[in-house]
């Protein structure tokens, strides 16, 4: 694969308007999410198994203790290595797979043989999100089916302020290096995530923090707890035992 294909996501031009929430459930045709007041005007108040895509709302006191307003239009951030697909592998291998045109990270229906906690665990940013019923995974699969053929992703194709933008990684790197800088005389602390290791940049006019909690995070070797350990030390034990018995039947 070449260097594939990245979102820029310029937040000092995001108005909050929700239209590529909107066109991510238009396109992938995901049911409305019931939603009620819970002090905020982000809705709904989380990702979820049938919202791959959410616009964030954080206010702030400004200059002058005037109101600022952060919005953050959260989705996977398809890492170039992704630590989910690296705790699905041991388990479900194939479950998980990175899309050789566009370095997607994409979902199979293998991904149902192991539990869905090992999953969200292993991502740094809280992304995948579980079907409560069933256990099934879903989160934004970059629409791939639409840039195979040519078009941009929905949520994209439907911005009006230049926001949300997609294309060769290269290009989107260079598109958010250009932007930052021009941002600098406006946003002081403007800075750019995601250049190293992910798929999706953010140019951000505050510190992440402001913006959300998961906006930029110090990517760490997969998380695990105890029983992920053992099971993973499970699986080389059973691995080593049948790779033992095939060389006595070689060479028996």
């Amino acid at each position: 694969m070449s260097n594939g294909k990245a979102f820029f996501i310029d937040t000092t031009v995001c108005t909050a308007c929700r239209g590529c929430q909107i066109a991510c459930k238009q396109w992938n045709q995901l049911p409305a999410t019931k939603t009620q007041n819970w002090g905020s005007m982000q809705n709904p108040k989380d990702l979820s198994f049938d919202t791959y895509k959410l616009v964030r709302f954080q206010e702030h006191n400004g200059p002058n203790n005037k109101p600022v307003w952060h919005f953050f239009p959260d989705q996977c951030r398809h890492c170039v290595e992704p630590s989910c697909m690296e705790a699905a592998d041991g388990e479900a291998p194939g479950g998980i797979i990175i899309d050789s045109q566009t370095g997607a990270v994409l979902y199979t229906d293998k991904l149902n043989e192991m539990n869905s906690d090992d999953v969200i665990n292993a991502c740094p940013f809280e992304i995948p999100k579980a079907q409560k019923k069933t256990g099934d995974l879903a989160k934004c699969t970059m629409c791939v089916d639409r840039v195979h053929n040519g078009l941009l992703p929905a949520c994209v194709k439907t911005c009006p302020t230049g926001a949300m933008n997609f294309g060769d990684r290269n290009k989107m790197a260079a598109l958010a290096r250009g932007r930052l800088t021009q941002a600098k005389s406006r946003f002081p602390r403007a800075t750019l995530t995601g250049l190293e290791d992910l798929r999706v940049f953010y140019l951000l006019a505050d510190v992440p923090k402001r913006y959300y909690t998961y906006a930029k995070v110090e990517r760490t070797p997969t998380r695990m707890d105890r029983k992920m350990a053992l099971r993973k030390i499970g699986r080389s034990l059973k691995g080593l035992t049948r790779e033992w018995d095939m060389i006595n039947k070689l060479t028996g």
